[in-house]
């Protein structure tokens, strides 16, 4: 074979073969740092990008290893926590999508010396590769070490009730003083959650105790305010009747009278002068029943000193009355 064609098919593999090392497709998701003999020279975007070989070189960066296939993870006996579990791998293509660290559980001492386990997920997001690659060795482990300290500090100035009824609190401080130091290194910390917060048992047993107290003393106020108002109500419903049975009382001894008083001015109008002595006759024999029937039984007569002008008046109404008819 010709020594120059077989110059010019080297020749033409090793063209292609670099043509096809300097090409580099990033995907939407991705961005890449590259560095010309040691020095930052751009990133590259979304899309087919070109790079000298052998002269550009990638820039490796420690981030977070994407959860491998959970069925193949089955088929190799990892636990389904392990899915969810940071693990940090050194990496080429940098992800800028919305990526969860897991922060380890640690012991946290509360305002009043209770000691708490406690852990976070941190949701971050890349937002300049190239402060991310240049300006912090592991950005993972600085977040996740700056959220540890940041989070014993917030709960050390907090007691153990408060902390355990402020978890959106401390999720929104905890943001803000996250995101303002991930700022410097290219990333941004979107959301804090916290995930657990354990107490010890003790305390645990210490805090159902009083939950029952306190729900056994709101029972007793609520049945002691329900026997107020029952007997509010019982006294207010017996003023009531008693108001309406003297009403009614007033009301028939005013018929009663206005009856009486028909009646008299009907028996003055016919007896005329002798109304007088008539009414003096009649109590005189009302007074008369009343003494003599006060006891069941009793025969004793009890007769006036005057009696015969007595019956004399009586006879005189009834000669009265006869006169009339």
């Amino acid at each position: 074979m010709d020594t120059g064609l077989i110059v010019t098919i080297f020749l033409s593999a090793v063209v292609i073969s670099f043509i096809f090392k300097g090409i580099v497709v990033i995907r939407n998701s991705e961005r890449m740092v590259i560095e010309r003999f040691g020095n930052y020279a751009h990133t590259l975007e979304p899309g087919i990008n070109f790079i000298i070989p052998f002269v550009d070189q990638k820039r490796e960066f420690i981030w977070v290893k994407p959860p491998s296939d959970s069925r193949l993870s089955r088929l190799l006996g990892e636990s389904d926590d392990s899915l969810y579990h940071t693990t940090l791998a050194t990496v080429d293509r940098i992800d800028i999508r919305e990526t969860v660290l897991d922060m380890p559980s640690q012991t946290v001492i509360t305002k009043d010396n209770v000691s708490i386990h406690i852990n976070a997920l941190l949701y971050i997001e890349i937002t300049k590769p190239h402060d991310a690659v240049y300006r912090i060795s592991n950005l993972p482990n600085a977040i996740e070490k700056l959220a540890q300290t940041t989070l014993r500090s917030l709960v050390g100035e907090m007691e153990l009730d408060k902390t355990l009824s402020s978890r959106e609190q401390i999720n929104s401080r905890l943001q803000i003083i996250l995101d303002e130091a991930a700022d410097d290194w290219g990333a941004k910390v979107k959301r804090v959650e916290i995930q657990d917060l354990v107490v010890p048992a003790a305390i645990q047993e210490a805090m159902e105790k009083q939950m029952r107290a306190e729900r056994d003393k709101r029972a007793t106020i609520l049945v002691a305010e329900g026997e107020r108002k029952s007997a509010i109500l019982k006294a207010e419903g017996e003023k009531e009747s008693s108001i309406l049975v003297a009403e009614g009382n007033r009301a028939a001894r005013i018929l009663e009278a206005d009856g009486e008083k028909q009646a008299l001015e009907k028996l003055k109008e016919s007896l005329g002068a002798e109304f007088s002595q008539y009414l003096l006759a009649v109590r005189y024999l009302e007074t008369m029943n009343h003494i003599g029937g006060q006891t069941a039984g009793d025969k004793t007569v009890f007769m006036p000193m005057d009696a015969t002008a007595t019956l004399g008046a009586i006879g005189g109404i009834q000669e009265l009355f006869k006169g009339k008819a």
